[in-house]
């Protein structure tokens, strides 16, 4: 029988159990209540309350915008809407670049006002001292290299990241750094597969995908592009698993027509 199949509540020790025995790991974002009940419910590892919140439910560009109250809300939302998934909250950008005080901050901040299980942020060799700061208090937290969303100024470009050989090796060397601190998993986003591959072999902790190819120990998407709701993004990486945006405008169409030609509501709909 499968880690998966015997699992009630799903831990951050679950997740090394299913690398441990070859078992890959799935991961959704999810940003309310009514979704994140969904997905719990049908069978998702690990729900992600992403900082993609700001692009997808505010509609900015980045993922600059999105504050900490904001993902607060978001998460306590999404925490209400589980039983045996894993919730892992996105750090907003601004929230631990600083200093690792800033940091644990912030991190305790989520953990008391959400609910959440775990925490992730961007960034290697940078963010090391906050991640040992925030782990060294009891919160587990995942780390995220490759292309991270929150430096996109700095990079200019959301293309494929650690092509360069120099860019490769950092991204080795930050990924042992982050094990070193105590992640208990890390992103890969947006690189090449050998090197995803490379890196998940060499890790003990997990790793998820995200356009790291199929070596990686899990995936994840966004359920806005996964489920078709978000039709203007189209990578190489995503698979598309419904045409929701089709169905929920079909859906209000109807529903318009009805209000409209006086059939809804009909007799046996009213009191």
């Amino acid at each position: 029988m499968s880690v998966n199949k015997q699992i009630r509540k799903v831990t951050t020790n679950t997740l090394q159990k299913l690398k441990t025995n070859g078992e890959k790991i799935s991961m959704i974002t999810a940003y309310d209540f009514s979704f994140a009940r969904l997905f719990d419910q049908a069978g998702i590892d690990v729900i992600l309350v992403g900082d993609s919140a700001s692009n997808v439910m505010a509609g900015h560009e980045s993922t600059l915008p999105i504050t900490l109250d904001q993902m607060i809300y978001h998460a306590g939302s999404v925490i209400r809407g589980t039983e045996r998934a894993l919730v892992v909250v996105d750090l907003p950008f601004g929230s631990y670049q600083s200093n690792s005080e800033v940091a644990l901050a912030s991190a305790i901040r989520i953990m008391k006002e959400t609910g959440a299980h775990a925490l992730k942020l961007e960034g290697g060799e940078e963010v090391v001292e906050s991640v040992k700061r925030i782990v060294s208090a009891g919160i587990p937290v995942m780390g995220h290299l490759g292309l991270t969303p929150q430096s996109i100024h700095k990079f200019g470009t959301y293309v494929v990241r650690a092509k360069e050989e120099a860019e490769a090796n950092k991204l080795r060397n930050d990924s042992m750094l982050l094990q070193d601190a105590g992640c208990f998993a890390v992103v890969l986003e947006k690189i090449p597969a050998e090197l995803a591959k490379e890196v998940s072999e060499k890790l003990n902790i997990p790793t998820i995908g995200i356009g790291a190819g199929m070596y990686c120990d899990g995936q994840v998407l966004v359920m806005h592009d996964m489920l078709g709701i978000n039709t203007e993004f189209k990578p190489r990486f995503l698979r598309t698993y419904l045409n929701l945006a089709e169905e929920v405008t079909s859906a209000v169409k109807r529903y318009i027509n009805d209000v409209k030609n006086k059939d809804f509501p009909s007799e046996s709909e009213q009191y």
